[in-house]
């Protein structure tokens, strides 16, 4: 079964100052390409999507290995984003969701969440400390449900609908809580 790895780069970064997938971290890789990075670490298929006008994410995210795909209608919420993504993936098995701006996941936790996509559980996500965290793994029995996302939720309402089939994970990765989304929450990861 095939696991794809799906990075949503393709948010506006407004909490952040805009920007935000190209600032540098302390070793100097671009916060999105680390997240690009450490899921490509653990799936060897990862499509990103970007907003239109992001040349230089795209550029990036590409030499990193990623496929990249721009979304025309990123404007109107990750939903919408994610739904283009499945539309150019739907013959996965199963989908890794994760997020362009949690750039500390270690890859082992992401192919956790992989492999028990790939032993048959529909949901899956790693906790850490009982925290359920990123990235999501969902499997292709939500196909039609993700390609008819739209709105800022994500897949957020297809978790929340079926919270009792979520495999959780407990690792020891506290990069699955940390989600920069303010210049401030750098100091977080360090």
């Amino acid at each position: 079964m095939r696991i794809d790895g799906i990075l949503l780069a393709a948010g506006a970064a407004k909490r952040f100052g805009g920007g935000k997938l190209l600032h540098a971290l302390a070793d100097g890789a671009p916060l999105g390409v680390a997240a690009a990075r450490n899921l490509l670490a653990a799936l060897p298929d990862v499509l990103a999507v970007v907003r239109p006008g992001d040349d230089e994410l795209a550029r990036l995210l590409k030499a990193a290995g990623c496929e990249v795909t721009i979304c025309a209608d990123a404007v109107r919420g990750m939903g919408c984003s994610l739904a283009h993504a499945i539309g150019m993936r739907r013959n996965a098995g199963g989908w890794i969701v994760a997020l362009a701006d949690m750039p500390a996941l270690k890859p082992a936790t992401i192919l956790s969440v992989a492999k028990a996509i790939e032993g048959g559980a529909v949901l899956a996500a790693p906790a850490y400390k009982g925290a359920r965290g990123h990235p999501v793994g969902i499997g292709s029995r939500f196909r039609d449900d993700l390609l008819k996302l739209h709105g800022d939720a994500g897949a957020r309402n297809i978790v929340v609908a079926h919270r009792n089939e979520i495999v959780l994970i407990e690792c020891d990765d506290p990069g699955v809580l940390l989600d920069i989304d303010r210049p401030e929450d750098l100091l977080r990861g360090s």
